[in-house]
């Protein structure tokens, strides 16, 4: 039986296409790339929770959500339990930055081992697992608040 697990996240995308991703390295899920985001406090909804991730991990309080891009269910082991994480993902438009202030303790929490901004044809030919799998198709043209259900990993 797996648990189940909120979450929310922000795919923060520049003038010219680019999406801003964090490498996780994590020794239950393995390598991958993923937007700003992570799991939803006690009565929290999803687009706060969106927003206060965002800061947290990247210290930008300053982007407005667009429209909710997608919702996705996936499995993982999260600190030894199994979970299926019920994910929303919103589009924010943003300028190519740095995080900003010392994230180091957030990102070492959270398995961050470095950041970049990642342009559709980067993306297309990424070898690492991206979190969801469909990013590099959604760029460009993205889809507009589609529920992808349960994506195996």
């Amino acid at each position: 039986m797996r648990l189940p697990r909120r979450a929310a996240r922000i795919a923060v995308v520049d003038g010219e296409g680019a999406v801003f991703l964090f490498r996780y390295d994590n020794p239950e899920v393995g390598v991958h790339w993923a937007m700003p985001g992570g799991g939803l406090e006690p009565g929290e909804g999803p687009l706060a929770g969106a927003l206060r991730e965002l800061a947290e991990e990247t210290g930008w309080t300053d982007l407005a959500p667009g429209p909710l891009l997608c919702t996705w269910e996936h499995d993982f082991t999260r600190a030894g339990v199994p979970v299926r994480q019920h994910e929303h993902i919103w589009l924010a438009a943003g300028p190519r930055r740095e995080p900003i202030g010392d994230l180091t303790a957030a990102h070492a929490q959270d398995a961050i081992l470095r950041w970049r901004w990642w342009t559709p044809r980067e993306l297309a030919g990424a070898t690492e697992a991206l979190w969801p799998p469909q990013l590099p198709a959604w760029l460009g043209r993205p889809p507009a608040g589609i529920d992808l259900g349960y994506v195996a990993g």
